[in-house]
């Protein structure tokens, strides 16, 4: 299953009260498993940036002024989340900011069916405690030192590593790894081990099948490797050649 973890930057906490997007990170997942594959995009607010949020990210109004508008960048950004779920922490601030950006260019919104929150999944699993993403990354291990101040691509790419944690992906991929045998409860024989729901494909093709064929062909009658094989095996193998 393809999921889309994504985390935005913005100049402040309300898009009702002029707030803009400036930053989108999405990573790519693949059966809880990241693929390498990312968005990332600075945006121009078309505003200044406040003190306040400045100090959150770092990103100043001359650097952003340089940068495309949302509305440039928007059917590229579309396409690489596609209908993938979306896994955000908080998903009703980010996509609150990301659907106000829509509206302003007369867009669909996303709908909020397509979010996995995982804020709400880690207080679920650890209620009482605080669950920001960097309490989160101290919780499960992860090194977080790069984060001196927020940034959307290297926020979405530890929440990434979080999710898989929080949702016990990562155990249950060691545990298959491992493909440990079971004995059955009711008495003898092993559980069967979990196979693949789709086969690999093959990676022999039946063209390098026959090129194998034909360039064996080529060897003559007496191979080499015919004097490390048992007489009745290399007569076969010429045979069959």
């Amino acid at each position: 299953m393809r999921e889309i973890v994504l985390d935005t930057e913005t100049t402040g906490l309300d898009p009702l009260r002029g707030d803009r997007l400036v930053e989108i990170g999405c990573v790519e997942i693949f059966n809880r498993m990241p693929t390498g594959q990312i968005f990332h995009r600075y945006f121009n607010p078309e505003r200044d940036m406040p003190a306040e949020a400045f100090a959150v990210h770092g990103l100043s109004t001359e650097f952003l002024a340089t940068k495309s508008l949302f509305a440039e960048e928007v059917d590229e950004f579309l396409a690489f989340i596609g209908d993938a779920p979306l896994v955000i922490h908080n998903s009703s601030f980010d996509i609150g900011f990301i659907n106000a950006e829509l509206e302003r260019i007369k867009r669909p919104a996303i709908s909020k069916e397509r979010l996995v929150d995982t804020l709400m999944l880690a207080r679920r699993k650890h209620p009482g405690v605080s669950n920001r993403l960097d309490d989160l990354c101290s919780r499960y291990q992860i090194d977080n030192s790069r984060r001196t101040k927020h940034g959307a691509l290297l926020d979405a790419e530890l929440l990434a590593e979080v999710y898989i944690d929080l949702i016990g992906a990562r155990q249950s991929q060691l545990i298959l790894a491992a493909e440990p045998r079971e004995i059955r409860v009711a008495g003898v024989g092993e559980m069967p081990r979990r196979q693949r729901e789709i086969p690999l494909a093959p990676r022999v093709t039946e063209a390098d099948r026959l090129a194998h064929r034909e360039f064996v062909l080529t060897l003559g009658d007496k191979p080499i490797w015919n004097d490390f094989l048992p007489p009745v095996a290399a007569q076969g193998e010429i045979s069959s050649a």
